[in-house]
Formats: structure tokens, C-alpha cells, sequence
């Protein structure tokens, strides 16, 4: 029941309102159930004395509900006639429905809500989270949230409201029938009690069920995004067969979690209603039998306790159903607070002024125990292409890292125009650089939102001028539908030198002051490797430009090159080959 506290307290007026609503469809229901009792005793005494058969209830004990109908209606002045009595029983149904619907369009309208935010929520707390949170975080884990949990979390919301309907309900059908015969309904509330008690391991069965389902679909999409972006590889090793293997097994294991809750769930619907029909058939044996309840009465306390019963049932159903869905909320919201807690703070507030230079000075940088950067210093003249060269892992996408904020210094600073970027609004400053990965980071979309990415302040002319900027205007004007031609998945359409020119675009569509090039032309032939260093010749002094590369291509092009090795940046002077350097 936690969760729906926690639901309640975060949609407070919303779930006010479904609860009035359903506690005044209740009364309606109440109403009209309450007028049926009288309209049984008219329509079966045919004729028959009134004053009898009231004596009769009266000696039974079991006319009090009817009088008070009876009594309430002449007040107002209303004869408690089978027409009248027909018109209460409609109208109540009538209201009753009309608030239900109301009732249930909030619960859906909320639901929706409750899904669209927490995925609102765990997107925002993963971006603003630091840098060494992101990016052990499993894709998978946060593909799997953002879609399968938050659905099955609003699902359990569903349940959960569903549930407190048919309580609401319940015990409007157990006031009624404690108003008719106390004895009766308190027996039938506690056989109804032994029922749930006895059926409750089925809900416990299905509890872990839905914590087991949850966990293996962490896993399992997790796996499912690693495989798929490895098809290509796999399938050209063939070894495609391998992945089938490793998900096959967590699809099955899936699988039999899913049993286990079909299993718990049909055996539980299976089982209760015959034991409940059972006790009421019990009841009806002995109050005609041996108590000797008037028939009217009779007739109004089966069709009570029957309801009771089965809303009992059903209360228990639902139930069942919110506690094998509500581990996906848990699981998100865990996500989600993980996320929180790792919130890049960032204390700066000057606006960036990059006129000068970019420094790093005397920077010390270390992953655990690993020494990556040791008193590093390095000079980034604004308008100058700078090239960072290195081995593998040396520590040349740490400077990126640590230029762009996305890490801090153990020791040193790293300075923009003499301005330590700790004071500097990291926001501000990462809207001043472009940035091209090595990776192919294109989506399946068109031209134009991948140059743009859907940002409501660039139009085609911004992304025509960042596409000749790059050198990709010829080859995107020849195609059929120019910037709006789709490029497939991972850019799958285009060529290799034509992927990397769209990604270029995506960095200068917001014309920055500093472009950086992550290794971004190491998977290119020497021709297209030649075009993208033309294009760089053509930017040289516009904007600064920091390249990191092994390709010779793009140290020739270099102003100044610097060899990361043991830690420091050693520059490489006019009397060392560049091209030996970037080699080495």
C-alpha cells in the first residue's frame, strides 16, 4: 500500500478528486440499493397486508432498513409506491455511473501523467548527472526504465486505484446489509476474511514474480541494446549464434517468471469464486431454514453479501495485480534518486569571454589509482588549430573531458582567458564548443534534425550554413529531398566522409568559438580523411580548433601539436618531424 501513498502524495488533487467521486458514486449506489429492499416487499406481497407482513419483519427483526426507506420517503413527502421506488433505483444507477466515469477518466488522465513523468524525471536526473555516473550506466538499464517500468508503473497505479473503488464499494454494500441483518453480514465478512487469508499465498507468489520480471528485463534489454549494436561484427565473425544463445537464456528465465504470474493469478480467480458461492449458498440455507428471513429480505441480503463477496474477491485480484507490477516503480524511482544524488554541481556563475586563450595548468588527473595526467600543462590559442597526439589511453580525451567541464582537475586548473572555468557558468561555456566524437552518432531522421537536433531556434538556414561550413552542401543539394532526405539507421544511407561531414554540421550549426575533433577521422579512407582536413583549413581563424589524431593528415594541418606521454603534454618543436611524431 506504499505505493499508493506515494502516488497520493505527489498527485494530491488529483487523487481527491477520484476519491469524492467514487465515494459519491457509493452513495448513489447506496441510495439505489437502499430503495430496492421496500420495491422487493411491494412486488412480492401482491395484494397481500401491508400491516402483516411489516408485523412479520418486525418480529424478525429485519424490517428496519425498509422503514427507514419507507419513513424517509413520506417525509418528503413521496409515497413509497413501486413507481417511485423504480425512479430511486434508476437514478441512483444513473448517478452512480456518471461519477464512476468521471472517476475512472481521472484515474487514466493520471496514470498517463504518472508514466510521463517519471520518465521526464529520470531523463532530466541522467542528464544533469556527472559525467563519471553517465557513463557506467548501462543503455540498456535506461532504455528498459524510460519505457517498460515507468509503463508497468503506472499500471500498478491503475490497479492500485481500481482497488480503492472496489473497497469504496464493498463497504457501501456492508453498510446496507448491516442495516438489514448485522448477524448475517458480520458472519459473511468473516468467512469473506478466511477466504482472503487462505487464497493470500497466490498474492505473495505473484509479488515475487513481478520483483523477478523486473529484474530480468534490466538485464535482458540491456542485453538486447549491447547485441544490436553489434550485429554487424557478429554476423560478418558469424557468431550471431553466440548472442542468440546468451538471450535466448535470459528470454527463457523470463518466461518462466511470466508463468508463475499467470499461474498465481488464474488459480486464484479459479478458487474463489466457487468458495464463495459455497458460503453464500451456507448463508441463504440457513436463513431461510432455520431463521426463517421473510423472502423480500432474504432476496436483498443475497444479492448484498454476493456483492460483498465478490468485490472482496476482485479487492483481492487487484491487489495482486498492483503488488506484480509496482517493483518496476521502485526500480525507476531507485534509478532515478541514483541519478539525483550524482547531480553535476556546478558553483560558476560568470558568463564564458573566450578572446584569448585556453590554458591548462598544472592539471593532475586520476581515474582511482591510475595516474592519467601529471602536472599537465597545455596552451590553446583562440583562432589556432591545436593537435593532440598520443598512444591509446594516454589521456587525450581526459583533456576534452576536462576542457569541457565534463571532469574537474584533482590539482591545477584549466583556465579560459585567464578565468579558472570552476567561476565560469559550465552551461554558458559548453554552448561556445562543437564537438565531434569518433563515434557515428546519427539518427535515424533527416538531414536537417540531425544537423539541428530538433532545436526550435535553428531553421534551414542555419543548417544550410553549418553544411557548407562543413563541406557537405554539394552532396546533400543532389539529393532528391536535399536536408530533408533521411539518412538511414546510424546514418546507414550516407557514406563514411559524408557521416562525418553531417557530424561536423551538427557542431558549427550553432556557429561555436571552439571546435573539437575526437579522433573523428580515424575510420575514413585517405581521400575523404583529405577533404574533411580541406574543410578545416577553411575554418582555421574563424574558430579554434583542438583535434586529437594519429592521422598524419590532420598534424600537417596543425599550428601546434602536442605529444601526451607519462602523464604531461611535451610539444612537438619546429626541429621533430610531425609526421614521426604523430606515429610514434
Amino acid at each position: 500500500m506504499h505505493i499508493l501513498l506515494r502516488f497520493f502524495r505527489v498527485y494530491p488533487w488529483q487523487s481527491a478528486l477520484m476519491l469524492l467521486a467514487l465515494l459519491l458514486a457509493g452513495v448513489a449506489e447506496g441510495v439505489s440499493l437502499s430503495a430496492l429492499l421496500p420495491l422487493l416487499s411491494l412486488a412480492l406481497e401482491q395484494g397481500s397486508r401491508k400491516e402483516a407482513t411489516d408485523a412479520e419483519a418486525s418480529a424478525q427483526g429485519d424490517g428496519g432498513l425498509e422503514e427507514m426507506v419507507r419513513n424517509a420517503l413520506e417525509t418528503i413527502g413521496l409515497t413509497p409506491g413501486i413507481g417511485v421506488l423504480l425512479v430511486i433505483v434508476m437514478l441512483g444507477i444513473v448517478v452512480k455511473n456518471l461519477l464512476l466515469l468521471a472517476a475512472r477518466k481521472q484515474i487514466g488522465y493520471t496514470a498517463a501523467q504518472v508514466t510521463t513523468d517519471l520518465r521526464l524525471s529520470l531523463l532530466r536526473a541522467v542528464l544533469a548527472s556527472r559525467w563519471e555516473y553517465f557513463i557506467r550506466q548501462p543503455a540498456g538499464r535506461m532504455a528498459n526504465a524510460m519505457t517498460t517500468e515507468a509503463m508497468r508503473a503506472s499500471e500498478a497505479y491503475i490497479y492500485g486505484t481500481t482497488m480503492i473503488a472496489r473497497c469504496i464499494e464493498a463497504v457501501v454494500y456492508i453498510i446496507v446489509a448491516l442495516l438489514i441483518s448485522w448477524q448475517a453480514t458480520l458472519a459473511a465478512l468473516g468467512a469473506g476474511l478466511l477466504v482472503l487469508v487462505v487464497t493470500y499465498a497466490l498474492v505473495r507468489m505473484s509479488r515475487r514474480a513481478g520483483k523477478r520480471q523486473t529484474k530480468l528485463l534490466k538485464s535482458l534489454l540491456g542485453r538486447l541494446t549491447d547485441t544490436l549494436q553489434s550485429v554487424k561484427p557478429l554476423k560478418a565473425m558469424g557468431r550471431e549464434d553466440l548472442a542468440d544463445e546468451v538471450m535466448a537464456a535470459e528470454t527463457t528465465k523470463l518466461n518462466r517468471a511470466l508463468q508463475k504470474e499467470v499461474f498465481s493469478k488464474a488459480v486464484l480467480q479459479a478458487i474463489q469464486e466457487p468458495m464463495f458461492v459455497g458460503l453464500i449458498a451456507i448463508g441463504i440455507y440457513v436463513a431461510l431454514v432455520l431463521w426463517e428471513v421473510p423472502a423480500s429480505t432474504m432476496l436483498m441480503l443475497a444479492l448484498l453479501l454476493g456483492r460483498i463477496m465478490a468485490q472482496m474477491g476482485k479487492i483481492q485480484r487487484w491487489y495482486q495485480k498492483m503488488v506484480t507490477a509496482e517493483s518496476a516503480f521502485w526500480s525507476i524511482d531507485e534509478t532515478t534518486r541514483e541519478a539525483q544524488e550524482t547531480r553535476e554541481i556546478s558553483s560558476g556563475t560568470l558568463p564564458p569571454r573566450f578572446e584569448r586563450a585556453i590554458e591548462l595548468r598544472d592539471v593532475d588527473f586520476s581515474y582511482g589509482e591510475k595516474a592519467v595526467l601529471r602536472q599537465a600543462c597545455l596552451l590553446i590559442p583562440k583562432g589556432s588549430l591545436i593537435a593532440l597526439t598520443g598512444p591509446s589511453g594516454a589521456g587525450k580525451t581526459t583533456i576534452v573531458d576536462l576542457i569541457t567541464g565534463l571532469l574537474q582537475p584533482q590539482r591545477g586548473a584549466i583556465l579560459i582567458d585567464g578565468v579558472d572555468l570552476k567561476e565560469i557558468d559550465l552551461r554558458q561555456w559548453r554552448r561556445k564548443i562543437g564537438y565531434v566524437p569518433q563515434e557515428n552518432l546519427l539518427l535515424h531522421d533527416d538531414i536537417f534534425h540531425n544537423v539541428t537536433l530538433g532545436d526550435p531556434k535553428l531553421d534551414e538556414s542555419d543548417a544550410e550554413y553549418a553544411l557548407r561550413a562543413a563541406g557537405a552542401w554539394d552532396f546533400v543539394s543532389e539529393l532528391r529531398e536535399g536536408m530533408h532526405s533521411v539518412v538511414g539507421e546510424r546514418g546507414a544511407g550516407l557514406s563514411g566522409g559524408q557521416r562525418q561531414r553531417i557530424m561536423i554540421a551538427r557542431a558549427l550549426v550553432h556557429r561555436p568559438d571552439l571546435l573539437i575533433l575526437d579522433e573523428a577521422t580515424s575510420a575514413l579512407d585517405p581521400k575523404s580523411e583529405a577533404a574533411i582536413c580541406d574543410t578545416l583549413k577553411q575554418l582555421a581563424g574563424q574558430l579554434t580548433v583542438l583535434t586529437i589524431s594519429h592521422q598524419t593528415a590532420l598534424v600537417d594541418i596543425a599550428d601546434r601539436i602536442f605529444r601526451l606521454q607519462d602523464g604531461q603534454l611535451v610539444p612537438v618543436g619546429h626541429g621533430i618531424d610531425r609526421r614521426s611524431a604523430s606515429e610514434q
